[in-house]
């Protein structure tokens, strides 16, 4: 069973999207990597750990046990292996806002516009 909450659908009062229609801007890359997800609910900030499925400049696509919230702002840390880098690993700190969530069996897919990010110092 899949159930879809997204911000813009008639839903939350913005318009409707043609069916069909690509609406990315920037290349999606298929890429597994560990994801560790900060947010602040109700009783402070809270850390999850979740998977990445896909990764674009401007957003990802990552499966968490967590739900989220549309709207919700949320801080999350990739790290590019060096198999990806040709170097060391990479560390990159993103903020975005989540503005899809699936409900799968077990776990949720959650879509996130990556609004501002920053790459971490290496580890000495």
């Amino acid at each position: 069973m899949l159930v879809c909450a997204r911000l813009g659908d008639t839903l939350f009062g913005g318009g409707r999207m043609a069916a069909g229609i690509e609406r990315r801007a920037s290349r999606r890359f298929t890429m597994t990597l560990p994801l560790t997800v900060r947010s602040t609910g109700p009783n402070g900030v809270v850390e999850r750990r979740g998977q990445t499925r896909d990764i674009s400049f401007r957003g990802l696509y990552f499966l968490s046990d967590t739900y989220y919230d549309v709207g919700s702002e949320i801080e999350f840390v990739l790290t590019l292996p060096r198999e990806i880098t040709q170097a060391g690993d990479v560390h990159i700190r993103c903020f975005g806002q989540v503005v899809r969530v699936d409900v799968l069996t077990g776990h949720h897919g959650v879509a996130a516009r990556i609004e501002r990010y920053e790459f971490l110092p290496a580890a000495a």
